[in-house]
């Protein structure tokens, strides 16, 4: 309303100056006399602009969390006072503190994966690689040399054996070994009727089981029934897994002895060979080191690892929110067991209530262009009309915003004292004094 009655009084000033030149013009002009142009009356800037506002804080901040989930702590309450970095609420986290543990695990592997490429072979490596290029070319040389006499001899001699071996099992035991072992079974079971009448003699005492005869009872009966065994597996001779293990004895033996016979072939030769150059090289590759390109590649690993890590202890440090900066909750819009949106609305509003700016965004494109930032002004609060404030114009916004189709600006003005009675949104009323 008051914006109104200052562009009515400009509108006035400016229709009664037009006015009045006109009726000069109409008075002092002679018939036939030369026109002599009347300057209008020049227009003053109006020396006060009136406009509301409203009390805000010095500094202010709406929050919200970066992250969806649940709501799972609310440490604070409306109006309490936090510190800078305070937690004013806590999502359910869970699902990240187990992939900060995954990604650790990760980094770790990619460490140790580098510190052993760094360390190269160990010793135990490389004297095994050079066992193995000893063995090839022993075999290689032994190859190219073909079968000595002795080899073939002592081939021969393994198979007679085998055969021997072999035929004496089908045959079964000797009669000379079947005669021991009857005599064998004999003089046990005779040992066993010893024992057991001289048992039988102290059975009915209740200390049998302590005495001599109980002892010697059980050596006489398992002394028969080892006996009685050896004769029985005599008697029954060799079975079909003896028969058959004794048969393949034989076909080793045989196989030793034609590879003796038979002559060293090219291709025989070749893959002695062969396997000589790929210990030689097995050795080089362990004497040689790690390559550079491989340590290159795990270290590139580990920094990915790395990457990973401070990715997920983002997504941790995004399921609290903290305060920015030391001051009071405004209001507080959480329960325990909401569940958040990612970038949703502002759910906490903070502010230092300890200083104060009077914001108005009340003036028009008409009245800005006459204020400067730097211009002085009373203040009036509508719920405190015992206290009235001087201020200083601080900033004017550079971008005017369409309202009900005026374009208006907004002004942040500085008041030189405060009141502890101000309150956050406090309606005001501003005059400001505009310079020449």
């Amino acid at each position: 309303m008051r914006r109104w009655i200052v562009v009515l009084i400009i509108v006035i000033v400016v229709a009664g100056g037009a006015a009045y030149y006109f009726y000069s013009q109409g008075q002092l002009q002679a018939p036939g006399a030369a026109v002599v142009p009347t300057p209008l009356p020049a227009i003053e800037s109006a020396p006060q602009i009136i406009v509301d506002a409203v009390v805000v804080p010095a500094r202010f901040a709406e929050l919200s969390f970066a992250t969806a989930g649940i709501v799972a702590e609310v440490p604070v309450a409306e109006g309490d006072f936090v510190e800078a970095g305070q937690v004013i609420a806590r999502l359910e986290n869970e699902r990240q503190v187990i992939a900060i543990a995954q990604a650790e695990a990760q980094v770790r592997s990619s460490q140790a994966r580098i510190a052993e490429l760094q360390a190269g072979s160990r010793p135990e490596e490389v004297a095994s690689a050079q066992a193995a290029v000893d063995i090839a070319r022993a075999n290689l040389a032994k190859i190219q040399e073909g079968s000595r006499p002795e080899d073939i001899a002592a081939a021969q001699a393994g198979l007679a054996a085998a055969q021997a071996a072999y035929q004496q099992v089908l045959k079964g035991a000797e009669d000379e070994q079947l005669i021991q072992a009857e005599a064998d079974l004999a003089n046990a079971e005779a040992t066993l009727r010893q024992a057991q009448a001289a048992y039988d003699q102290v059975k009915w005492r209740n200390d049998v089981g302590g005495l001599p005869q109980a002892a010697e009872l059980e050596r006489a009966t398992n002394n028969y029934e080892a006996a009685r065994a050896r004769y029985d597996l005599l008697v029954a001779g060799a079975n079909e897994s003896e028969i058959a293990s004794a048969r393949a004895q034989v076909e080793q033996a045989q196989a030793t002895l034609d590879k003796s016979l038979a002559p060293t072939t090219e291709s025989d030769i070749a893959a002695a060979e062969a396997e000589v150059r790929r210990a030689e090289a097995q050795l080089a590759l362990l004497e040689a080191g790690t390559r550079a390109e491989s340590i290159a590649a795990a270290q590139a690993d580990l920094t990915a690892a790395q990457t990973t890590l401070m990715q997920r202890q983002l997504e941790l440090t995004d399921t609290e929110l903290k305060a920015p900066f030391a001051g009071t909750i405004a209001s507080l819009d959480l329960e325990i067991g909401e569940q958040i949106g990612a970038a949703a609305a502002p759910v906490v509003r903070l502010a230092d209530l300890n200083e104060w700016r009077i914001e108005t965004d009340d003036l028009t494109e008409i009245n800005v262009v006459f204020v400067q930032e730097g211009d002085s002004v009373s203040i009036s609060i509508d719920a405190l009309p015992d206290l009235e404030l001087k201020g200083t114009v601080e900033r004017i916004k550079p971008l005017g915003e369409n309202k009900q189709g005026d374009i208006t600006y907004t002004a942040t003005i500085i008041p030189d004292s405060s009141d502890e009675r101000l309150r956050w949104n406090m309606t005001a009323s501003v005059i400001i004094e505009t310079t020449e």
